[in-house]
């Protein structure tokens, strides 16, 4: 299967390390670039491919303004965005992931990771860090818990205890391990809980589990 990629950054090096990355592997295709939010939009929505690597800052229109636009669009439902940032700690993190972003790469990752990444996100994985998640943690550390997902009374006990720990950054393979479960199992679980709560991806899964009080 071919992922479709497209990106968004107004670093014409930036673009052309990230164009030379994606021509090399086979199973990656380049369907556009985009210099300003304005632009990425616009290609997002001729194109609709499966990953946009969008600059969080960018001009005329700025990354997180893009995001919400991509994402308040039922018919980009299957693409996902992944956040470009200079700095994991960036001010716009958390804002980023409420607003749908799949996950972050700093520009300067190495390419085995960016190429991690960008696979990660097509198949619904969330891209977060230790750094990121513990920026998540320190966003809402003496903060008011917020309204809990609507629907979260849907979930049984076990997939709350799941969301929890989806919550705390623990991938498929750790949250079997913690509660004694084989992987494929985790994995049903989480992909239960994303239908319930209508979730496009892992990483509105940890937001969720952050403003719905199963992580403090």
């Amino acid at each position: 299967m071919t992922i479709r990629v497209a990106i968004a950054d107004d670093q014409a090096l930036v673009r052309m390390g990230l164009r030379a990355l994606i021509a090399a592997e086979p199973d990656l295709e380049l369907v556009g670039e985009a210099q300003t939010g304005r632009e990425a939009v616009a290609l997002v929505r001729a194109e609709r491919p499966d990953v946009v690597l969008l600059d969080i800052r960018m001009p005329e229109l700025d990354g997180l303004a893009a995001l919400r636009q991509i994402g308040a669009d039922p018919a980009l439902a299957g693409t996902h965005v992944v956040m470009l940032t200079t700095f994991e700690l960036d001010e716009y993190v958390f804002a980023a992931l409420q607003a749908g972003a799949a996950g972050f790469l700093i520009k300067d990752a190495d390419p085995a990771d960016l190429l991690r990444a960008i696979r990660a996100a097509a198949s619904g994985e969330a891209l977060l860090s230790p750094t990121v998640t513990r920026t998540v943690i320190e966003t809402f550390a003496g903060r008011p818990t917020a309204a809990a997902h609507p629907r979260l009374g849907e979930l049984t006990d076990r997939e709350r205890e799941v969301l929890a720990l989806v919550g705390q950054g623990l991938n498929n393979a750790e949250i079997a391990e913690r509660l004694w479960i084989s992987k494929a199992t985790s994995r049903t679980h989480v992909s239960h809980i994303m239908l319930k709560l209508a979730a496009r991806d892992r990483a509105q899964l940890v937001v969720i589990a952050y403003t719905s009080g199963l992580v403090g």
